[in-house]
């Protein structure tokens, strides 16, 4: 079979080069304001994966580096009482929403102070205040629930509006067609934002969905859509606001497709043996922060000094939201339970055993374990803070609970066996090691006698 063409290329639209030339620049205010948050996003990024690099952000990490126009394009025209709930990419969400960088650094870190009480970590980064409903790890997993956010507002008969991003990936699961069908079917106030980066973890859209036009992957439920360029922030701007209108006056479900790029990989271990480098390239000339950047500038809507104070004040922030996230304390260990889903009256079972020691105790109640339990677990952290060395081999020294003496025993009993074993013959008899040499001679004296003979036809 043909190896099949693995390099991406990018859906057709009007325009694709992210500087929005064919709209008009909205005022210097709110200029200064989409290139400020797109440029506290990258910076946040980059930074997040220099601290995981380092070991202070922990579990996995999926960086937006490239996607900025897309996310703030689409938060910049939601009202306050809007929700948008995404995947597993999306502290720059949060942020655009109006989340403090420094509790989502501090979610990244696994601190107290965190979005999530450190928790959550970087998939899962959650701001019910700001109504940014949260990261699922789950791909898909995040449909049905922005569903069921959109029937809450039509229940309630409010103008809120439900904005679901996700992943071109999530496209292909189930959840996706169960979820287009019921908004259609109920008219919820959703639209469905599929952030198409070209590829579904290292499988590029072409390989991984028969239907390469994303937006029109729901057609067959009744949910119609169109595209846009994802690396230009108004076009982005212009298509989210009309979703919303849709969603919101008409109540009609839309799908769109916002094709864009990540210049990281599909996660912190993402070794990118999928794409080229010039591919990469190619797109980081489409960067959506330079290009907007230019644009205002070329324009006269923001100067130079501008442009650098952005930059400088993301960087200060930044760097703030890492020192609060350093000083931030870790979870106690007595809160490991805390916030279990448990109707203690009508579940009187254990939800969750302990058996670090010799009294199992309900895993749930961490704080009523035993003084044994509390003992263990207190050694067996300041054991794994000893220094670098040898450890106890189990199958040499036996269990921890053995005396030296029956350590000993066990192992010239092993012996014995060995040596047992080595000394038999096939019939269980033991045999003489001159008997085997004597056998072994004989074999060799025949194999030499047939080796000048000719085989047989």
């Amino acid at each position: 079979m043909a190896d099949q063409e693995t390099t991406a290329e990018a859906p057709r639209t009007d325009r694709s080069d992210g500087a929005g030339a064919e709209r008009d620049l909205p005022d210097a205010k709110t200029c200064h304001e989409l290139l400020s948050t797109m440029a506290l996003i990258r910076r946040f990024e980059e930074e997040a994966g220099r601290q995981y690099q380092r070991g202070k952000a922990g579990g996995f990490l999926h960086l937006a580096i490239g996607e900025e126009a897309t996310i703030v394009g689409t938060t910049s025209v939601m009202r306050d009482d809007d929700y948008l709930i995404g995947t597993y990419r999306t502290h720059g969400h949060a942020i655009a929403r109006g989340t403090d960088p420094k509790r989502v650094m501090a979610e990244l870190f696994g601190r107290v102070d965190g979005t999530s009480g450190g928790r959550g970590g970087s998939m899962h980064i959650f701001d019910r205040e700001n109504r940014f409903m949260g990261g699922y790890g789950i791909v898909g997993g995040n449909l049905p629930l922005a569903a069921g956010l959109a029937l809450s507002s039509e229940y309630k008969e409010t103008e809120e509006a439900t904005v679901c991003m996700f992943g071109d990936g999530a496209s292909n699961t189930g959840n996706f067609g169960e979820t287009m069908n019921l908004a259609a079917l109920w008219k919820l106030p959703v639209l469905f934002l599929v952030e198409n980066n070209l590829y579904g973890m290292g499988t590029s859209v072409e390989r991984h969905s028969a239907q390469t036009d994303l937006s029109k992957k729901a057609e067959g439920y009744g949910v119609p859509g169109w595209r846009i360029d994802g690396m230009d922030v108004l076009a982005v701007r212009e298509g989210i606001e009309e979703g919303l209108r849709l969603a919101r006056e008409e109540r009609r479900p839309h799908l769109i497709e916002a094709f864009t790029y990540r210049y990281r990989g599909h996660s912190a271990a993402d070794p990118e043996v999928y794409r080229e480098k010039s591919e990469v390239e190619e797109w980081r000339a489409k960067d959506p922060i330079e290009t907007f950047g230019k644009r205002c500038v070329e324009e006269d809507v923001l100067g130079e000094k501008e442009i650098a104070d952005i930059r400088e004040e993301a960087e200060r922030i930044v760097l703030e939201a890492v020192e609060f996230a350093d000083n931030s304390s870790e979870p106690d260990l007595d809160t490991l339970y805390d916030n279990l889903y448990v109707i203690e009256a009508e579940s009187p079972a254990w939800h969750a055993i302990d058996e670090r020691s010799p009294q199992p105790h309900r895993g749930e109640l961490e704080s009523e374990a035993p003084q044994s339990a509390k003992e263990l677990a207190e050694a067996g952290a300041a054991y794994a803070g000893q220094p670098a060395g040898p450890r106890p081999d189990p199958a040499r020294q036996g269990d921890a609970q053995e005396s030296e003496s029956e350590i000993e025993e066990g192992a010239e009993d092993r012996e014995e066996e060995v040596a047992g074993d080595e000394g038999e013959g096939e019939d269980g008899e033991a045999q003489a090691p001159e008997a085997d040499e004597e056998a072994e001679a004989g074999e060799q004296e025949e194999d030499d006698a047939g080796a000048g003979e000719p085989e047989e036809d």
